[in-house]
């Protein structure tokens, strides 16, 4: 087994390895998993999918995820942690944009097992990225540091191409309305623009009459349209309340709550805990999938 030592304001591993055993990483953000070489299956939430080399997934934010190796495997594990958003000043990036970016891979990708990538050639992108990144790791310093985070804003840009051409876990299996799928990423694309989002605006994007928008969200979807739209911001108030500096009222700005007080009683009807019970505890709520039994 070959481990490299993890650094902030990211983590990477190589791992190879013949038995799985259950890394000690807290995903708070998410990781991305590259399969260098050998065969098995993923587990995530009780489904399986077999990898092999060049395979790319990108592992949930709790642990309840496992691999079963049937034969020796070399995985390379790239986490992104939320030091990369809280110690701006080290780094040249726009925060509010890499933090806005990263919360859309989080809150949308559907955690279910399978591989991310849906072309070759962003396979061939992320598979050199990944490898300049490692590369670079060996030469940590300042100068090293600058370069990753620009190589991990490429990685950031081509999970969300991909994600935008998967599926969302919040549609039935037997659903094949294209305008559904379409009108979820403009909603998520668009979750802190509340004018953006108004049932009067998606009405005229989507060519429907208003009193139809709601039927149709509610009738494809089976949650109406305004609950999706709290729930979708109150996932990015938790990513945002456990791998960020963010204040509470900067939170409640964003996503267009009235003041930190509409945020608190939101929060607190939707998740069950107050927002100093949910920091306190650490854990998702409302992005928490069903853990596995590995």
């Amino acid at each position: 087994m070959q481990v490299l030592e993890t650094y902030k304001p990211f983590e990477i591993q190589e791992l190879e390895l013949t038995d799985w055993k259950q890394r000690p990483v807290k995903n708070n953000f998410f990781e991305l998993v590259f399969v260098k070489s050998g065969e098995g299956t993923q587990c995530i939430n009780y489904n399986h999918y077999s990898y092999s080399s060049g395979s790319i997934f990108l592992l949930p934010p709790l642990k309840c995820h496992s691999f079963d190796i049937k034969t020796p495997s070399k995985f390379v594990f790239l986490k992104f942690t939320d030091s990369i958003f809280k110690s701006t000043n080290r780094f040249a990036i726009d925060r509010n944009e890499w933090f806005k970016e990263a919360s859309y891979i989080l809150s949308n990708y559907n955690q279910m097992p399978g591989d991310i990538i849906k072309n070759d050639l962003d396979r061939q992108h992320l598979e050199r990225l990944i490898a300049m990144i490692l590369q670079e790791s060996h030469n940590y310093g300042e100068e090293s540091i600058s370069f990753i985070v620009s190589l991990m804003m490429s990685v950031l840009e081509i999970l969300i191409r991909n994600i935008k051409k998967g599926s969302f876990n919040e549609l039935p299996s037997s659903n094949n309305d294209e305008r559904i799928t379409k009108m979820l990423t403009y909603i998520n694309e668009h979750i802190d623009k509340p004018e953006l989002i108004k049932i009067e605006n998606l009405a005229n994007i989507f060519a429907m009459s208003p009193t139809y928008v709601s039927e149709f969200f509610r009738k494809q979807v089976n949650i109406p349209l305004r609950e999706y739209i709290i729930k979708a911001k109150l996932k990015l108030v938790e990513i945002r309340l456990l791998n960020s500096n963010f204040t509470l009222t900067e939170i409640a700005d964003d996503l267009g709550f009235t003041d930190v007080s509409h945020l608190s009683k939101t929060f607190k009807k939707y998740s069950g805990k107050s927002i100093r019970e949910f920091k306190n505890e650490g854990e998702y709520i409302l992005l928490k999938r069903s853990s596995c039994t590995f």
